[in-house]
Protein backbone atom coordinates (compact mmCIF):
# COMPACT_ATOMS: atom_id res chain seq x y z
CA UNK A 1 0.00 0.00 0.00
CA UNK A 2 0.74 3.70 -0.36
CA UNK A 3 1.33 5.73 2.62
CA UNK A 4 2.80 9.28 3.57
CA UNK A 5 5.54 8.79 5.73
CA UNK A 6 7.62 11.26 7.54
CA UNK A 7 11.29 9.89 9.13
CA UNK A 8 12.34 13.62 10.33
CA UNK A 9 10.75 16.06 12.07
CA UNK A 10 9.66 19.56 9.55
CA UNK A 11 7.63 21.30 7.37
CA UNK A 12 4.75 19.57 5.22
CA UNK A 13 7.62 19.08 2.16
CA UNK A 14 9.15 16.15 4.96
CA UNK A 15 6.29 14.10 3.83
CA UNK A 16 6.77 10.99 1.55
CA UNK A 17 4.60 8.70 -0.98
CA UNK A 18 6.11 5.53 0.19
CA UNK A 19 5.26 2.05 -0.87
CA UNK A 20 4.86 -0.10 2.74
CA UNK A 21 3.15 -3.43 3.54
CA UNK A 22 -0.19 -3.31 3.69
CA UNK A 23 -1.06 -4.07 7.77
CA UNK A 24 -2.63 -7.58 8.69
CA UNK A 25 -5.48 -7.25 11.55
CA UNK A 26 -4.64 -9.02 14.74
CA UNK A 27 -6.93 -11.01 16.34
CA UNK A 28 -9.10 -8.00 17.84
CA UNK A 29 -8.33 -5.82 14.84
CA UNK A 30 -9.76 -4.34 11.92
CA UNK A 31 -8.07 -3.57 8.53
CA UNK A 32 -9.81 -0.90 6.82
CA UNK A 33 -9.78 1.04 2.91
CA UNK A 34 -9.22 4.55 3.75
CA UNK A 35 -11.58 6.19 1.19
CA UNK A 36 -10.96 9.87 2.76
CA UNK A 37 -8.95 11.35 5.83
CA UNK A 38 -9.05 14.70 7.52
CA UNK A 39 -5.77 16.80 8.93
CA UNK A 40 -6.06 18.14 12.37
CA UNK A 41 -3.84 20.58 14.17
CA UNK A 42 -2.50 17.73 15.96
CA UNK A 43 -1.32 16.26 12.82
CA UNK A 44 1.01 19.67 12.16
CA UNK A 45 1.86 19.83 15.53
CA UNK A 46 3.52 15.93 15.71
CA UNK A 47 5.09 16.30 12.18
CA UNK A 48 6.77 20.03 13.30
CA UNK A 49 7.09 19.02 16.97
CA UNK A 50 5.69 22.25 17.89
CA UNK A 51 5.91 22.77 20.86
CA UNK A 52 9.20 20.63 21.36
CA UNK A 53 7.41 18.55 23.41
CA UNK A 54 5.48 17.12 20.75
CA UNK A 55 8.60 14.89 20.44
CA UNK A 56 7.63 13.05 23.84
CA UNK A 57 6.42 9.83 23.61
CA UNK A 58 7.25 10.00 19.53
CA UNK A 59 11.18 10.20 19.77
CA UNK A 60 13.54 13.03 20.72
CA UNK A 61 15.44 12.59 17.73
CA UNK A 62 13.20 11.27 15.05
CA UNK A 63 9.84 9.98 14.93
CA UNK A 64 8.91 6.36 15.53
CA UNK A 65 5.54 6.73 14.25
CA UNK A 66 6.01 7.56 11.04
CA UNK A 67 2.32 7.39 9.00
CA UNK A 68 0.27 10.24 11.01
CA UNK A 69 -4.14 10.80 10.72
CA UNK A 70 -6.49 10.22 12.89
CA UNK A 71 -9.63 10.64 11.39
CA UNK A 72 -10.40 8.15 8.97
CA UNK A 73 -13.39 7.32 7.15
CA UNK A 74 -13.61 3.70 4.63
CA UNK A 75 -14.43 0.47 3.94
CA UNK A 76 -14.00 -2.81 6.17
CA UNK A 77 -11.17 -4.92 4.50
CA UNK A 78 -10.66 -7.59 6.74
CA UNK A 79 -11.60 -8.61 10.45
CA UNK A 80 -9.43 -10.47 13.14
CA UNK A 81 -11.14 -13.78 14.63
CA UNK A 82 -12.18 -11.64 17.46
CA UNK A 83 -13.92 -9.17 15.78
CA UNK A 84 -17.73 -9.28 16.44
CA UNK A 85 -19.42 -5.84 15.62
CA UNK A 86 -18.06 -5.26 12.14
CA UNK A 87 -16.86 -7.49 9.16
CA UNK A 88 -15.64 -6.44 5.66
CA UNK A 89 -17.62 -4.62 3.10
CA UNK A 90 -18.88 -2.22 6.19
CA UNK A 91 -18.55 1.24 5.85
CA UNK A 92 -17.00 2.99 9.00
CA UNK A 93 -15.10 6.00 10.51
CA UNK A 94 -12.87 6.34 13.30
CA UNK A 95 -10.37 8.40 15.41
CA UNK A 96 -7.14 6.38 15.82
CA UNK A 97 -5.23 8.98 17.42
CA UNK A 98 -5.17 6.65 20.83
CA UNK A 99 -3.75 3.35 18.60
CA UNK A 100 -0.41 5.05 16.67
CA UNK A 101 -2.26 6.99 14.10
CA UNK A 102 -1.88 5.68 10.46
CA UNK A 103 -4.52 7.37 8.61
CA UNK A 104 -2.64 8.96 5.84
CA UNK A 105 -2.09 5.60 4.22
CA UNK A 106 -4.38 3.20 1.79
CA UNK A 107 -5.13 1.32 4.31
CA UNK A 108 -5.43 1.46 7.99
CA UNK A 109 -5.40 -1.09 11.17
CA UNK A 110 -6.94 -0.23 14.45
CA UNK A 111 -9.12 -2.47 17.20
CA UNK A 112 -12.47 -2.68 16.75
CA UNK A 113 -12.85 -0.16 19.02
CA UNK A 114 -11.74 2.34 16.78
CA UNK A 115 -14.46 2.13 14.81
CA UNK A 116 -18.30 3.16 14.74
CA UNK A 117 -20.50 2.63 11.91
CA UNK A 118 -20.96 5.45 8.98
CA UNK A 119 -24.76 5.98 8.22
CA UNK A 120 -25.29 5.66 4.22
CA UNK A 121 -26.33 9.02 4.10
CA UNK A 122 -22.88 10.38 5.51
CA UNK A 123 -20.27 10.63 2.53
CA UNK A 124 -17.27 9.67 3.56
CA UNK A 125 -15.67 12.80 2.94
CA UNK A 126 -17.39 14.34 5.42
CA UNK A 127 -17.29 11.52 7.90
CA UNK A 128 -13.66 12.11 7.82
CA UNK A 129 -14.06 15.21 9.27
CA UNK A 130 -16.27 14.30 12.35
CA UNK A 131 -14.45 12.12 14.55
CA UNK A 132 -11.74 14.14 16.57
CA UNK A 133 -12.79 17.71 16.06
CA UNK A 134 -16.18 16.27 16.84
CA UNK A 135 -15.70 14.39 20.25
CA UNK A 136 -13.62 17.13 20.77
CA UNK A 137 -16.29 19.97 21.23
CA UNK A 138 -19.01 17.61 22.63
CA UNK A 139 -16.34 16.61 25.55
CA UNK A 140 -15.37 20.16 25.98
CA UNK A 141 -18.96 21.06 26.01
CA UNK A 142 -20.84 18.15 27.49
CA UNK A 143 -17.96 16.85 30.19
CA UNK A 144 -15.33 19.11 30.90
CA UNK A 145 -17.74 22.67 30.40
CA UNK A 146 -20.86 20.71 32.11
CA UNK A 147 -22.80 22.77 29.61
CA UNK A 148 -26.22 22.96 30.71
CA UNK A 149 -30.04 23.98 28.71
CA UNK A 150 -30.37 28.14 29.34
CA UNK A 151 -26.54 28.74 30.30
CA UNK A 152 -24.29 31.11 28.12
CA UNK A 153 -21.12 29.55 26.15
CA UNK A 154 -18.97 31.27 24.58
CA UNK A 155 -16.76 29.63 21.49
CA UNK A 156 -13.63 31.08 20.88
CA UNK A 157 -12.25 30.18 17.34
CA UNK A 158 -16.06 29.38 16.29
CA UNK A 159 -14.83 28.94 12.73
CA UNK A 160 -12.51 26.16 12.91
CA UNK A 161 -12.84 22.34 13.01
CA UNK A 162 -13.60 22.06 16.49
CA UNK A 163 -15.13 25.32 16.43
CA UNK A 164 -17.64 24.93 14.03
CA UNK A 165 -19.32 21.44 15.77
CA UNK A 166 -18.95 23.24 19.25
CA UNK A 167 -21.50 25.68 17.71
CA UNK A 168 -23.82 23.20 16.59
CA UNK A 169 -23.72 20.85 19.58
CA UNK A 170 -24.06 23.97 21.94
CA UNK A 171 -27.09 25.29 20.30
CA UNK A 172 -28.11 21.21 20.65
CA UNK A 173 -27.42 21.32 24.67
CA UNK A 174 -29.55 24.16 24.74
CA UNK A 175 -27.41 26.82 25.37
CA UNK A 176 -27.33 30.61 24.21
CA UNK A 177 -23.74 30.60 22.30
CA UNK A 178 -21.87 33.48 21.16
CA UNK A 179 -19.29 32.69 18.42
CA UNK A 180 -15.84 34.89 18.27
CA UNK A 181 -13.67 34.33 15.29
CA UNK A 182 -12.61 36.73 12.18
CA UNK A 183 -14.64 39.02 10.18
CA UNK A 184 -14.84 36.89 6.80
CA UNK A 185 -16.19 34.25 8.78
CA UNK A 186 -19.53 35.78 10.75
CA UNK A 187 -21.68 34.65 8.00
CA UNK A 188 -20.88 30.79 8.65
CA UNK A 189 -20.74 30.75 12.20
CA UNK A 190 -24.13 32.62 11.90
CA UNK A 191 -25.46 29.82 9.67
CA UNK A 192 -24.67 27.33 12.26
CA UNK A 193 -26.41 28.91 14.90
CA UNK A 194 -24.73 30.94 17.01
CA UNK A 195 -26.86 33.53 18.75
CA UNK A 196 -24.59 36.26 18.99
CA UNK A 197 -20.80 36.65 16.50
CA UNK A 198 -18.31 38.64 17.61
CA UNK A 199 -15.30 40.05 14.92
CA UNK A 200 -12.27 39.33 17.25
CA UNK A 201 -10.49 42.02 15.59
CA UNK A 202 -13.01 44.77 16.66
CA UNK A 203 -14.39 43.28 19.21
CA UNK A 204 -12.85 42.58 23.31
CA UNK A 205 -15.49 39.76 24.16
CA UNK A 206 -13.52 40.43 27.83
CA UNK A 207 -14.03 44.24 27.56
CA UNK A 208 -17.93 43.95 27.60
CA UNK A 209 -20.70 43.60 30.38
CA UNK A 210 -21.90 39.93 29.48
CA UNK A 211 -20.38 37.29 31.36
CA UNK A 212 -20.41 33.32 30.20
CA UNK A 213 -21.23 30.11 31.92
CA UNK A 214 -18.85 28.06 29.63
CA UNK A 215 -15.63 29.65 27.79
CA UNK A 216 -14.34 26.91 25.30
CA UNK A 217 -11.44 27.55 23.52
CA UNK A 218 -10.84 25.83 20.18
CA UNK A 219 -8.09 28.31 18.58
CA UNK A 220 -6.50 31.51 18.30
CA UNK A 221 -5.03 33.40 21.86
CA UNK A 222 -6.00 34.89 24.61
CA UNK A 223 -4.22 35.67 28.26
CA UNK A 224 -5.57 33.38 30.63
CA UNK A 225 -6.76 36.15 32.90
CA UNK A 226 -9.37 37.83 29.98
CA UNK A 227 -10.68 34.75 30.13
CA UNK A 228 -11.25 34.50 33.87
CA UNK A 229 -12.56 37.97 34.02
CA UNK A 230 -15.08 36.68 30.80
CA UNK A 231 -16.64 34.34 33.40
CA UNK A 232 -20.35 34.30 35.48
CA UNK A 233 -19.13 33.36 38.87
CA UNK A 234 -18.87 29.59 38.55
CA UNK A 235 -18.07 29.71 35.41
CA UNK A 236 -15.89 27.17 33.66
CA UNK A 237 -13.26 27.79 31.04
CA UNK A 238 -12.15 25.10 28.37
CA UNK A 239 -9.21 25.13 26.68
CA UNK A 240 -9.75 22.65 24.05
CA UNK A 241 -6.99 23.35 21.88
CA UNK A 242 -5.35 26.70 20.52
CA UNK A 243 -1.46 28.25 19.98
CA UNK A 244 1.68 27.23 21.91
CA UNK A 245 1.29 30.48 24.16
CA UNK A 246 -2.06 29.28 25.45
CA UNK A 247 -1.40 25.96 25.93
CA UNK A 248 1.66 26.70 28.31
CA UNK A 249 0.55 29.62 29.94
CA UNK A 250 -3.22 27.52 30.43
CA UNK A 251 -0.72 24.67 31.85
CA UNK A 252 1.90 26.68 34.39
CA UNK A 253 -0.24 29.70 35.27
CA UNK A 254 -3.64 28.22 35.05
CA UNK A 255 -4.04 26.60 38.39
CA UNK A 256 -2.37 29.47 40.14
CA UNK A 257 -4.44 31.87 38.31
CA UNK A 258 -8.04 30.32 39.12
CA UNK A 259 -7.29 29.31 42.42
CA UNK A 260 -9.87 30.47 44.85
CA UNK A 261 -12.40 32.40 42.46
CA UNK A 262 -15.37 29.86 42.46
CA UNK A 263 -14.40 29.34 39.23
CA UNK A 264 -13.26 26.70 37.06
CA UNK A 265 -10.10 26.06 34.28
CA UNK A 266 -9.99 22.47 32.31
CA UNK A 267 -7.47 21.68 29.67
CA UNK A 268 -9.20 19.16 27.78
CA UNK A 269 -7.67 15.95 26.75
CA UNK A 270 -10.78 14.42 24.38
CA UNK A 271 -10.81 10.89 24.20
CA UNK A 272 -12.76 9.17 21.05
CA UNK A 273 -15.00 6.10 22.15
CA UNK A 274 -17.47 4.68 19.90
CA UNK A 275 -20.58 5.76 21.87
CA UNK A 276 -19.90 9.27 21.41
CA UNK A 277 -18.92 8.88 17.64
CA UNK A 278 -22.93 7.06 17.78
CA UNK A 279 -24.26 9.90 19.46
CA UNK A 280 -22.57 12.31 16.33
CA UNK A 281 -23.69 10.38 13.41
CA UNK A 282 -27.13 10.16 14.94
CA UNK A 283 -27.25 14.13 15.20
CA UNK A 284 -26.06 14.15 11.40
CA UNK A 285 -29.19 11.90 10.71
CA UNK A 286 -31.40 13.53 12.47
CA UNK A 287 -30.26 17.23 10.66
CA UNK A 288 -28.78 18.62 14.02
CA UNK A 289 -25.25 18.36 13.05
CA UNK A 290 -23.15 18.62 9.89
CA UNK A 291 -19.15 18.57 8.95
CA UNK A 292 -18.31 22.25 7.63
CA UNK A 293 -15.65 21.30 4.91
CA UNK A 294 -13.11 23.67 3.67
CA UNK A 295 -11.44 21.91 1.50
CA UNK A 296 -11.41 18.91 -0.51
CA UNK A 297 -7.97 17.81 -1.94
CA UNK A 298 -6.96 14.62 -3.92
CA UNK A 299 -4.46 12.07 -2.29
CA UNK A 300 -1.46 13.52 -4.13
CA UNK A 301 -2.04 16.92 -2.40
CA UNK A 302 -2.39 15.56 1.48
CA UNK A 303 0.86 17.47 2.66
CA UNK A 304 -0.61 20.93 0.88
CA UNK A 305 -3.44 19.95 3.15
CA UNK A 306 -1.45 19.84 5.93
CA UNK A 307 0.54 23.11 5.86
CA UNK A 308 -3.11 24.78 5.02
CA UNK A 309 -4.43 23.51 8.50
CA UNK A 310 -1.05 24.80 10.26
CA UNK A 311 -1.86 28.29 8.59
CA UNK A 312 -4.50 28.21 10.72
CA UNK A 313 -7.15 30.12 8.60
CA UNK A 314 -9.38 26.77 7.48
CA UNK A 315 -13.35 27.45 7.65
CA UNK A 316 -14.00 24.02 9.60
CA UNK A 317 -12.08 20.76 8.16
CA UNK A 318 -9.69 19.72 5.40
CA UNK A 319 -10.22 16.65 4.14
CA UNK A 320 -8.25 14.42 1.65
CA UNK A 321 -9.83 11.56 -0.82
CA UNK A 322 -7.76 9.05 -0.69
CA UNK A 323 -9.91 6.71 -2.43
CA UNK A 324 -12.94 7.27 -4.33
Amino acid sequence: MKAFVYTRYGPPEVLQLRELERPAPGDREVLVKVHAVSVNAADWRVLMARPFLARLGNGLLRPRRQVLGADVAGTVEAVGKDVRGLRPGDAVLGDLARFGWGGFAEYACAPEEAWAAKPATLPFAEAAALPLAGVTALQGLRDAGRLRPGERVLIYGASGGVGTFAVQLARHLGAAVTAVCSASKLDLVRSLGADHVLDYGREDFTRSAERYDVILAANGYRPIRDYKRALAPGGRYVMAGGTTPQIFEALLLGPLVFAGSGKRMTALNASSNRKDLALLTDLFEAGKLRPVIDRRLPWSGLPDAVRYVAEGHARGKVVVEVAL
